[in-house]
C-alpha cells in the first residue's frame, strides 16, 4: 500500500508503444518508491472495441474514443500520447492548456513550427506548474547513462569523434506492407525520424554537445507496397497478388549524414557520422553510439544492451577496449532490479523514464528531455532534409 497522492494517466494509444508504457506505468511503483502513485486510469483509441480489448488487457481501469474527452476528465493528470506523430502537436497543446502533465513520444512533431508551438505552450504551462517531456526512451538504458557519466567525469577528456548508427532490418522485405510509418503525412520522415531521432538525442546527450550543422544523404529503396497484407511486429507480409493494391513510400528509407558538434562549455567541437536504415539485413535493433576523446573512448551497441565498452589510453594503452558489464548496484537505475549479473530488456528504458517523469513533477522540476530539447533534435532532422534536398549541400541547425 502507498499514501503517495496518485498520478492518474491517461493514454492516447495503444499499439507498440502504447505497450511498452503501460507496462512502464505499471512497473515503475513496484520497484522505485515515488512521490506519487501513477494509475492507469483511462486508455484512449478511435476504435472502441480495440480500445477495450487493449485497455483489459494492459490494466487500463477505463477507455475513450476521443482524446478530447480525456482533457475534460477531472480524474486525469497526465496525457502520455503515443500516437502517430502528425497528431502530436494538436494533443500535447490542448493537453497543456488544459493543465494536464504530459509525456509525448518522440519525434516531437512532424515538423519544426510544430515542435516550436509545442516549446512554446509547454514552457508557459510550466509557469503554471504543469510540466511536460519528450519520451527519448534510450537515455534510460543504464549503459548509456553510464556513458553520459564518464563523459561529465572527465574521463574522456575533450570529445573529437562521434559515432552514431541505428541498424534495423524489419523493411527490407520489399513487399512488406504499407504502415502509417511509411506515410510522410503521419510519421513526418521515415527511418530519419523514427529511428535516426534516437541516434540524434543520444549524441547529443552522452556528449553535453549540440549539432550545429549536417551534410546528409536520403534515400528510399521501395517505393511502392502492398496495402493490405499480415502484420508481424512492426513489418509483415503483404499481399502479393498481381492485382493487389499497392501503396506509395513517401519517406526515406534510410538516412546517412556528417555532422559537427558545438564542443559544449569546454572544448572545441567535434565531427560525427551518422547512419539509420530500416533495410540493414541481420541488424535486428543496433542503435550504436561510439565516442572518441583525448584520453578515452566508449562504445555502446542496444543488441548487447547491458555491456558498455571502454578504453582508457592511459590505463591500458595495449589492451584495446574492456566490457563494462552495466549490472552493478552504483550503475544508474540498476541497484532497484536484480543481483549484480542479471541483465535488464528494452522495456526497462521506459520503466525509467516513468521514474524520471514522476520524480520530476512530484519535485516540481522540468524533467529531462524536455520539449525544447526534443525541439532541438527536430531542427537536426530538418536539417537533415534540407541538405539532402540539396544535393547534400552544407545545412546549418
Amino acid at each position: 500500500m502507498t499514501t503517495a497522492k496518485p498520478l492518474r494517466v491517461g493514454m492516447v494509444g495503444y499499439a507498440f508503444m502504447g505497450a511498452a508504457h503501460s507496462h512502464a506505468w505499471r512497473t515503475a511503483p513496484r520497484f522505485f518508491d515515488l512521490p506519487l502513485d501513477p494509475q492507469l486510469t483511462a486508455l484512449c483509441g478511435r476504435n472502441d472495441d480495440g480500445v477495450r480489448a487493449a485497455a483489459g488487457k494492459l490494466g487500463w481501469g477505463s477507455v475513450e474514443t476521443d482524446w478530447r474527452r480525456l482533457l475534460e476528465r477531472d480524474d486525469i493528470d497526465l496525457i502520455d500520447i503515443c500516437t502517430p506523430g502528425n497528431t502530436h502537436a494538436e494533443i500535447a497543446i490542448a493537453a497543456l492548456d488544459a493543465g494536464k502533465h504530459v509525456l509525448c513520444e518522440k519525434p516531437l512533431a512532424n515538423s519544426v513550427a510544430e515542435a516550436e508551438r509545442m516549446t512554446e505552450a509547454a514552457q508557459a504551462a510550466a509557469l503554471r506548474g504543469v510540466l511536460s517531456m519528450c519520451g527519448f526512451s534510450y537515455r534510460r538504458t543504464p549503459a548509456l547513462a553510464l556513458a553520459k557519466r564518464m563523459v561529465e567525469e572527465g574521463r574522456l577528456g575533450n570529445i573529437r569523434h562521434v559515432r552514431a548508427q541505428y541498424l534495423q532490418d524489419w523493411l527490407s522485405d520489399e513487399n512488406a506492407p504499407m504502415t502509417w510509418r511509411l506515410d510522410k503525412s503521419k510519421s513526418g520522415s521515415g527511418s530519419l525520424g523514427d529511428i535516426g531521432a534516437h541516434s540524434i538525442d543520444a549524441a547529443q546527450w552522452v556528449t553535453g554537445q549540440k549539432i550545429t550543422g549536417v551534410s546528409a544523404l536520403l534515400e528510399t529503396f521501395v517505393h511502392e507496397r502492398p496495402l493490405a497484407g499480415d502484420l508481424v511486429g512492426l513489418g509483415g507480409h503483404g499481399d502479393v497478388r498481381a492485382d493487389a493494391p499497392r501503396g506509395t513510400v513517401t519517406v526515406d528509407d534510410a538516412a546517412i549524414f556528417t555532422a559537427r558538434f558545438d564542443g559544449g562549455a569546454t572544448s572545441a567541437g567535434a565531427v560525427g557520422v551518422f547512419e539509420a536504415t530500416r533495410f540493414a539485413l541481420g541488424r535486428k535493433n543496433a542503435m550504436r553510439l561510439e565516442v572518441n576523446g583525448t584520453k578515452a573512448s566508449l562504445a555502446f551497441d542496444f543488441e548487447e544492451m547491458n555491456v558498455l565498452s571502454f578504453y582508457d589510453a592511459a590505463e591500458s594503452p595495449d589492451a584495446g577496449f574492456r566490457r563494462i558489464f552495466v549490472t552493478e548496484p552504483e550503475h544508474p537505475y540498476v541497484g532497484h532490479w536484480w543481483p549484480t549479473g542479471h541483465g535488464l530488456g528494452y522495456e526497462h528504458g521506459f520503466t525509467h523514464q516513468v521514474v524520471d517523469l514522476v520524480t520530476a513533477i512530484g519535485a516540481g522540476e522540468q524533467p529531462s528531455p524536455s520539449f525544447a530539447d526534443a525541439l532541438q533534435v527536430q531542427k537536426v532532422l530538418a536539417a537533415v532534409e534540407a541538405s539532402a534536398a540539396e544535393s547534400s549541400r552544407w545545412q546549418k541547425v
